[in-house]
């Protein structure tokens, strides 16, 4: 969602020049084995250059000297060219420089002959996601959303999702039209393989609370995969906060994708509004009625002003 008034920033963004030289040959991607048998993790931030808060959580364990007790643990800033272009007068400006990385990880994307600054960022760090056992992908919202833990589509992710804890939200969907996300990325969204990946959705872009939960989101994470002990993670500031009700899992049944410029929603969504009655209009699109298609709709992640072929709203119902 692009605001007119450019929204009030409560976060700051951290100068991680400072971890640049990674490990592996790998620029901002830091990588370390604890000697013991466990999973390979990954830890992913700043695949959208304006989403700060996971910048803030992996600047933060990086400093405090974060180190797996079993199995491999990566922290990687991902798209570095499109954070560089941050500005606070413009900061949505920064989500990407050519195109969205998080609608790349195809095959036939990434072995394909297009060329794009973000492009040329995944295909270097394709071989680190390929050697995943485990990867959470830290994002934030346009809107001011509550947290939310999007699952993928098969029940793996939605365990995985459950044994966080927090964000008490579990969002059980299939990614975006215009192409597969990092953490739909090959053997993460096969229903067959042992590997998983997260997406957690920290609240609104610069909401100083998004960093909080940036924070917990990867302390937990850590601690689900085994990469880390519960009083290891204490130590790095994983609260003792538990969930005070059994998870709300949305299962989205479509997405609604703007076919036209003129795509604009009839009223301002939040995000996980419920529209109670089937047939009701939340959008036009090239003068044509959106319409919510059940009772009880959920909108998920609306974007107030999509770009023509990108995902205007999901469409979810709560199931048990």
């Amino acid at each position: 969602m692009d605001d007119v008034v450019p929204p009030a920033l409560d976060l700051i963004p951290p100068d991680i020049s400072t971890w640049r030289q990674g490990s592996d040959g790998l620029d901002y991607v830091h990588s370390f084995d604890s000697g013991r048998p466990g999973p390979n993790v990954v830890v992913s931030s700043l695949v959208h250059g304006n989403e700060l808060c996971g910048a803030i959580a992996l600047d933060r364990l990086l400093s405090a000297s974060l180190r797996p007790e079993a199995g491999r643990l990566s922290l990687a800033f991902v798209n570095i060219a499109a954070y560089q272009r941050f500005s606070a007068a413009a900061p949505h400006a920064s989500r990407f420089v050519d195109e969205d990385f998080n609608r790349l990880w195809a095959p036939d994307i990434l072995e394909g002959t297009r060329q794009s600054r973000e492009l040329e960022r995944a295909r270097a760090l394709r071989p680190l996601f390929d050697a995943a056992d485990l990867l959470l992908d830290i994002h934030s919202m346009s809107t001011t959303t509550e947290p939310l833990l999007m699952a993928g589509p098969a029940d793996k992710g939605v365990a995985l999702a459950r044994r966080l804890g927090l964000p008490v939200t579990i969002v059980r969907d299939s990614g975006h039209a215009a192409g597969p996300r990092l953490r739909d990325y090959g053997p993460f969204i096969d229903p067959a393989s042992p590997r998983n990946a997260l997406l957690v959705e920290c609240g609104h872009h610069f909401a100083a609370d998004s960093a909080r939960v940036a924070l917990q989101a990867a302390l937990r994470f850590l601690v689900a995969a085994g990469s880390l002990s519960q009083a290891t993670a204490r130590r790095h500031g994983m609260s003792d906060d538990t969930a005070t009700s059994a998870p709300r899992i949305i299962e989205v049944t479509e997405r609604v994708t703007a076919e036209s410029p003129d795509f604009a929603f009839v009223r301002p969504f939040k995000g996980m509004d419920v529209v109670r009655e089937a047939g009701t209009v939340i959008a036009r699109d090239r003068g044509a009625p959106v319409v919510t298609p059940y009772d009880n709709c959920v909108l998920i992640m609306p974007v107030a002003h999509p770009q023509a072929g990108a995902t205007a709203v999901r469409l979810g119902r709560e199931v048990d």
